[in-house]
């Protein structure tokens, strides 16, 4: 039987799958994150079941993923939840997922309601390219470094943060990404109080630091394109050629850089080279 990640609502539980009840009520095992969110999820649901109920959280995955395999190879069905959205991301899961595909034992999953693409989609801003990015480390220094290694990130990125860090980590990406960089929190998705503030990272900054309440996603702005001259960019081609780079992979490197056509990066710097 295969392994069934079993997305669950990020708020509202009218917003659960039909999918959902089924896979709870067929199950041999539930494997949930927290075993009284599960019982308050089936109770909305109107779900009964005779599955085994076993708890699976970042403190025991280690011990409890080879049960679960031993399980799911004698035959049985197990569906993965946790609090809220799909097992994995950013959640428990990966671990038993990678457990899983080791020993060859399938796994599928029920879609269901998702604060990333949820957050993205009412942020107003760019939703054509983006990426995940999870949790900022909490220390200052690391989280400044991974702000930092992000602030030329042309995709519209997308995090999660915890209230009581938000001003914090608001603050350090207006230092990695400019105070006027377009973002969007919005907390409480599908829930009551769901609100969505749009702004520059200056500008939310000072709106968190009165304090900020309930489940947090943040949604930022890519880094604006860079403006570079043709001249400039083979110029930038030709230096990493000096540099012992071969010539076709420096053209690819400064074309995805700039945006400017590859192959009019290399034949301008054939040119450049023969003259």
């Amino acid at each position: 039987m295969p392994l069934v990640l079993a997305a669950t609502p990020i708020g509202d539980p009218r917003d659960a799958a039909p999918r959902l009840a089924a896979e709870l009520a067929g199950a041999d095992v539930i494997a949930a994150e927290d075993t009284r969110r599960l019982r308050r999820l089936q109770n909305d649901l109107g779900v009964t079941t005779q599955a085994k109920v076993v708890s699976y959280h970042e403190h025991n995955e280690a011990e409890r993923t080879p049960d679960l395999i031993a399980r799911l190879q004698a035959g049985e069905r197990v569906v993965l939840v946790t609090d809220a959205g799909m097992p994995s991301v950013s959640d428990p899961g990966y671990r038993l997922v990678r457990a899983c595909i080791d020993a060859d034992i399938p796994l599928t999953c029920v879609p269901g309601p998702s604060a990333v693409l949820m957050a993205l989609a009412v942020s107003g801003l760019p939703v054509d390219r983006f990426c995940f990015e999870g949790f900022a480390p909490r220390k200052p220094g690391e989280r400044a470094r991974f702000f930092g290694a992000l602030a030329d990130e042309r995709r519209t990125m997308i995090f999660f943060e915890a209230p009581h860090r938000i001003a914090d980590t608001l603050a350090a990406m207006a230092e990695a990404f400019g105070g006027d960089r377009r973002a969007a929190v919005c907390r409480e998705l599908t829930k009551t109080y769901e609100e969505v503030r749009r702004g520059g990272l200056d500008e939310l900054t000072a709106w968190a630091s009165e304090g900020v309440r309930g489940e947090i996603t943040v949604v930022v702005d890519g880094a604006p394109a860079t403006v570079v001259s043709q001249d400039d960019a083979v110029a930038r081609v030709l230096d990493r050629v000096a540099a012992g780079e071969r010539l076709k992979e420096a053209s690819v490197a400064v074309a995805a850089e700039t945006g400017l056509s590859r192959k009019a990066l290399y034949d301008a710097a054939v040119a450049a080279r023969a003259t």
